[in-house]
């Protein structure tokens, strides 16, 4: 029977997702250096033809899910349609777009000649969202994006699709650790700027035309307190109306343009 599976997910409102399956397809993925954004391993299935799997991802830092066997299947049925698919317990979910690392973004910005600007995505769940942001980011010239690898969206073809083709020129890098990230920023000379709405400085008030990191916080907690304690500042956005917040990508698009004004003029 042949192992050597790719499926392609194309539901019409989202973009394809891949997913590949059986142990050959996985390993030489893993072997080829492909963007995955997440393994899946049937519990009890751990055993000798797939520790090298589980070595090479443990080498690569990627996201690993132990599920049930049944949650496996239902997750290759969803995108092939095909039922009792011969997975041979393993399955791994390939990323729209290849992940950078944070120097790779930095690099970019000193290539240029500019100062960094990076948005940092602190747990931004919705792949609309992130699309949207990832495509604002571009307009305003932001050399790079990071989010981190739990609780947060991966690069999927919904991501993909939302940034209306803005994901080919802006990089992704994917961090183990926001805190530490930030800190590792702030030592390349970066200032890292918050968003919330308890923020104590209006967002057009702020001196953004500086090296910057600007941290997007989730849809619906905000940001992290860990990741609130490494911001030098934290910019507010006023409202006058009766709704008290915005849409995460929206907010993040009206500060992205202010740093984008800021340093035109």
């Amino acid at each position: 029977m042949n192992d050597h599976k790719t499926a392609i997910n194309n539901d019409g409102d989202n973009a394809p997702d891949e997913l590949i399956y059986g142990r050959n397809p996985v390993s030489e993925a893993l072997k080829a250096g492909r963007a995955i954004n997440k393994v899946l391993i049937a519990e009890g299935e751990t055993h000798g033809a797939l520790r090298p799997i589980e070595a090479m991802c443990a080498e690569r830092g990627l996201l690993v899910k132990y599920v049930d066997r049944r949650e496996l299947d239902r997750a290759i049925r969803d995108i092939t349609g095909e039922r009792g698919a011969n997975h041979q317990g393993v399955a791994a979910y390939i990323a729209a777009a290849p992940y950078a690392e944070p120097e790779d973004i930095l690099n970019a910005a000193r290539e240029k000649g500019e100062k960094p600007f990076i948005i940092v995505l602190d747990g931004i769940q919705d792949p609309h969202n992130m699309g949207a942001i990832i495509r604002t980011a571009d307009a305003v010239g932001a050399h790079g994006v990071i989010v981190p690898k739990r609780r947060a969206c991966a690069l999927t073809g919904a991501v993909a699709k939302a940034s209306a083709g803005a994901l080919a020129h802006v990089p992704v890098a994917r961090v183990v650790n926001i805190a530490r990230t930030l800190e590792m920023l702030k030592s390349e000379g970066l200032w890292v700027a918050g968003t919330d709405l308890t923020g104590e400085t209006e967002f057009f008030k702020a001196d953004l035309d500086c090296p910057l990191a600007l941290v997007i916080g989730s849809e619906g907690s905000g940001m992290a307190e860990l990741t609130r304690k490494n911001c030098d500042f934290v910019l507010t956005i006023p409202m006058k109306g009766k709704v008290t917040s915005l849409n995460a990508s929206v907010a993040a698009g009206v500060v992205m343009y202010e740093v984008f004004r800021q340093r035109r003029s």
